[in-house]
């Protein structure tokens, strides 16, 4: 298979479309709003045991704001400590709205919330060091690992890769092996949107120009994640990972989901009606309440269910190879930007996966796949991409 793309996607459309989209009113682009979205009830955590970035609060009311207007419930993980450091004393926490104890006891009890949405928890493990507190221990990790495994979504905002930093697990989790490297001074910059089809980015400008605290990361997690967004190196100082620097990505991870937005930083964030629709839609989609675009496949997650079939005879690997050569021709088209290419190769390759691979389940798992892959794409396509 070809490497993941490493070339940002440009939106075609130029600065006087995004303008006009803008100007024309984007909370009428947005997905129509519903007194019942489908969520239940959400748990937000915004407990820190590092730097407290002061948008947890407006954060946090902001979310409960959206479930008393869209019917769901939120608790709050934000309880005060004395974790003081160089950044100043112990965190307040939000004495007023926390819960009286952890609720990451056990998988089963994490189960009664749709989405966990972790708002910038920072912890300062950056260190790496394995004495250093983490943010879970040992015993609320596994419980968040249970409620994954289980089908459970997580939601990361702003520095959630600012935490955690000795749990590769949660790093792969919240960032797809990425974690917060350092970051300029906030500045206006611009955001591009790779997947205008997904729930979360429907009625985004495709270029977005914000104020905000732009992070640099450990390392580009495309390949591992679907990009949502990314921002453009070139319209702001102090990016340090040139022509593809991913800021907003989601993933289908060990059987749950999660969605991930690097800005937020700025208190102004969370009373942008389009910002906060599209984090709204973020949670939704991690519940599995809104679907759409492809609902985050990559190519390496249909690569590996390809390699996962079986071998045995000669009909195995025949199906193996062709499914192999054509979902390569079809990514290599989508890396050069040709999108309409790729939907031309994958729409036969849904059809190959059903005739050639002999196990019914893994064949429509995988065609499955293959059509997400194809919704994707076509996406692209009907949005000029």
């Amino acid at each position: 298979m070809s490497k993941p793309a490493s070339a940002t996607r440009c939106a075609v459309a130029g600065t006087a479309t995004a303008t006009l989209t803008l100007t024309l009113g984007l909370a009428a682009a947005m997905p129509a709003a519903a007194a019942d979205d489908g969520l239940d009830e959400v748990l937000v955590v915004g407990k820190t045991l590092g730097f407290r970035h002061s948008h947890i609060d407006e954060t946090t009311h902001a979310l409960i704001d959206l479930g008393a207007e869209h019917g769901f419930d939120v608790d709050v993980w934000d309880p005060p400590n004395d974790s003081g450091g160089w950044w100043g004393p112990g965190s307040p926490g939000q004495p007023d709205l926390t819960m009286d104890s952890t609720p990451f006891t056990s998988a089963a009890d994490l189960a009664q919330y749709d989405s966990i949405v972790f708002v910038s928890p920072v912890d300062n493990t950056n260190s790496l060091d394995p004495a250093q507190p983490r943010l879970l221990d040992d015993a609320e990790l596994t419980a968040l690992e249970g409620y994954v495994h289980d089908g459970g979504g997580v939601v990361g905002i702003h520095a959630a890769t600012d935490t955690m930093h000795t749990s590769g697990w949660f790093t792969q989790l919240i960032g797809g092996g990425a974690r917060f490297a350092n970051h300029p001074q906030q500045q206006t910059a611009t955001m591009r949107v790779e997947n205008p089809s997904h729930p979360s980015m429907q009625g985004v400008p495709l270029e977005w120009e914000r104020w905000d605290e732009w992070y640099n990361y450990t390392l580009n997690p495309r390949g591992d994640v679907h990009v949502l967004q990314t921002i453009d190196e070139s319209t702001y100082q102090g990016g340090t990972m040139g022509e593809d620097h991913p800021i907003a990505w989601c993933q289908n991870f060990e059987g749950g989901r999660s969605w991930h937005q690097g800005a937020g930083h700025v208190d102004e964030a969370w009373s942008d009606p389009v910002f906060l629709t599209s984090v709204l839609r973020g949670v939704q989609w991690t519940a599995g309440t809104v679907s759409g675009g492809g609902d985050c496949v990559t190519w390496s997650e249909v690569d590996a269910l390809v390699e996962e079939l079986p071998s045995d005879t000669a009909r195995d690997r025949v199906a193996i190879s062709q499914l192999d050569r054509r979902l390569d021709d079809a990514q290599q088209a989508a890396d050069a930007g040709n999108a309409s290419k790729a939907v031309r190769i994958l729409r036969p390759t849904a059809a190959l996966a059903g005739a050639l691979v002999r196990d019914d389940a893994s064949a429509e798992t995988l065609k499955a796949k293959v059509s997400d892959l194809i919704e994707w794409q076509q996406g692209l396509v009907d949005a000029g991409l």
